[in-house]
């Protein structure tokens, strides 16, 4: 009782404080409605993650349990690349090509052509993954990965959220995937990492924290934290670079009032993880909106039959582009009533953006300007 009077009056004397405020979209992060604009490369793709482009122009997509080359005409044609016993999630290139594969339940795949079989990265520092969330290649050839959580599947992200955990891991290792050990501890699910494109700086995006840091590299690691953008108005994903020294920020939805309050209150949170199916807690969401069950959000319903676009959403499309300092330049939104939510990842192509809408299991185009 005590704990929860102090809250109380916290959030009195502190209406401003981090822990209330969610910022305005605003400046680079305006609401629009471009994500929706943008065309839709091929079928759906049912449990579509995360998407990269190689060197060669080669653009590879991850979906369930498999990795597929896209290519033909407007990428319209597929082709299998691998498949594995777990989701494939993140992707990235090796400086000697290689395709490396983040696999849930096993851990890091590397993905030689001139090789039958990959290479695989398990562990770390004695403790197997869960789940690894992104993964990144430095010039060097050394290779930086991160797990969301420990013990959890990252499947399970919204028990993460809902649990109040932080126990995300960064690792790096050698080209080889030897020698892995641990640099950072107890992280708030970190979902987004990548190199900067001179090699010297290292891009970090936390979820739970919407958070984007960076990192100097050094022979041995990394420096000191550098934080870039504290309070970001949703929950990250994966960065990747683009063809300019920037950066794509997938931002797989938007923080809002309730979701934050519902953090705050134990009781609630805790019964509502005993008693509902993770489909309808009141938590952010990949997509939402077609079932009857789920939570309303004040606004959030429909009017008409249709979907208010302003209203506080549980699922949103929206992907940021950041110069090299890590500004934002730059943003495609699909609002509330939008079709294209839940983006985890982006890729420069030789024909636009790629971006993935997880939340549709669509692959997008963006043949406009974003920089």
């Amino acid at each position: 009782m005590f704990d929860h009077l102090l809250r109380d009056i916290r959030s009195v004397v502190d209406r401003d404080g981090v822990q209330n405020a969610i910022p305005p979209l605003d400046g680079a992060l305006s609401p629009n409605d471009r994500l929706d604009a943008c065309a839709p490369i091929g079928d759906p793709l049912p449990g579509l993650d995360d998407v990269i482009v190689a060197k060669d122009g080669s653009v590879y997509v991850s979906a369930g349990k498999k990795v597929l080359k896209l290519s033909g005409n407007g990428l319209g044609e597929r082709s299998l690349v691998a498949e594995f016993e777990g989701d494939a999630g993140a992707l990235a290139i090796h400086p000697d090509g290689r395709l490396l594969v983040c696999v849930a339940g096993r851990g890091l795949a590397a993905l030689d052509p001139a090789r039958p079989s990959p290479r695989w990265l398990e562990s770390a520092d004695g403790r197997g993954f869960a789940g690894l969330t992104a993964v990144t290649a430095a010039p060097d050839g050394r290779i930086f990965v991160v797990e969301g959580s420990t013990g959890r599947a990252p499947g399970q992200w919204r028990h993460d959220l809902m649990e109040k955990r932080s126990n995300g891991r960064l690792v790096v290792c050698g080209p080889d995937l030897g020698n892995a050990r641990v640099l950072l501890n107890d992280l708030p699910y970190p979902y987004g990492v990548a190199v900067s494109a001179d090699g010297k700086r290292l891009w970090l995006a936390e979820s739970w924290a919407h958070r984007l840091s960076r990192f100097a590299l050094t022979a041995n690691g990394i420096g000191p934290r550098e934080v870039v953008a504290p309070n970001l108005p949703g929950y990250p994903a994966r960065l990747h670079l683009d063809a300019h020294g920037g950066l794509f920020l997938g931002v797989f939805a938007r923080r809002t009032h309730l979701i934050d309050f519902v953090l705050n209150e134990d009781d609630f949170r805790k019964d509502m993880i005993e008693t509902m199916a993770p489909d309808y807690w009141i938590a952010p969401a990949f997509a939402g909106g077609s079932d009857c069950l789920e939570p309303m959000q004040i606004g959030g319903v429909k009017a008409l039959g249709i979907q208010k676009p302003w209203a506080p959403p549980r699922s949103y499309g929206f992907l940021v582009h950041l110069d090299g300092d890590g500004n934002a330049t730059d943003s495609l939104h699909s609002r509330a009533g939008g079709r294209f939510h839940g983006v985890t990842g982006a890729c420069d192509t030789q024909y636009g953006v790629v971006i993935a809408a997880r939340g549709a299991a669509r692959l997008l185009l963006h043949t406009g300007e974003l920089r």
